[in-house]
């Protein structure tokens, strides 16, 4: 997956370290070989993405791609979501909402903030494996402005 000639990062958002693990591996098992920045909370996520300061001038050159867990310990994602996608280095960044919720309104939220995807994460080990290694898919042919 590459941006205009720039590797694309994969910066994941997930407090869940088994739902970590069974994302990064679906991700590879679908031949994606990006770098994985992984945090478990929404703090450190902004301060990479956005910066310490938030002017979000840090990322203004990179190639990001975001899979953001909505329920984080800190903050809500949807906080996370609403900050890089208002952020003029920010807002083309490609963001990927990964959740335990399929409540309408909340979905509706994340796709009227600028949310690229919305994937619901389901009980069963294999729908959501299935979900993530479709993204992977989805990845590998995505170019990023």
């Amino acid at each position: 997956m590459k941006g205009t000639g720039k590797e694309v990062t994969i910066v994941m958002v997930e407090d869940d370290e088994g739902h970590a693990r069974l994302i990064e591996k679906n991700v590879r098992r679908a031949g994606v070989n990006n770098e994985i920045i992984p945090f478990t909370d929404g703090n450190s996520a902004l301060d990479f993405v956005l910066g310490k300061d938030r002017t979000g001038e840090t990322s203004k050159n990179s190639y990001l791609l975001i899979l953001l867990d909505l329920n984080l310990p800190d903050m809500s994602g949807i906080d996370i979501l609403a900050k890089i996608k208002s952020n003029p280095h920010t807002k083309r960044l490609p963001v990927v909402i990964l959740t335990t919720t399929d409540d309408e309104g909340e979905i509706q939220r994340c796709y009227d903030l600028g949310a690229n995807v919305y994937i619901t994460k389901p009980v069963e080990y294999d729908s959501f494996a299935n979900a993530i290694r479709q993204l992977g898919l989805f990845f590998s042919v995505m170019q990023i402005p």
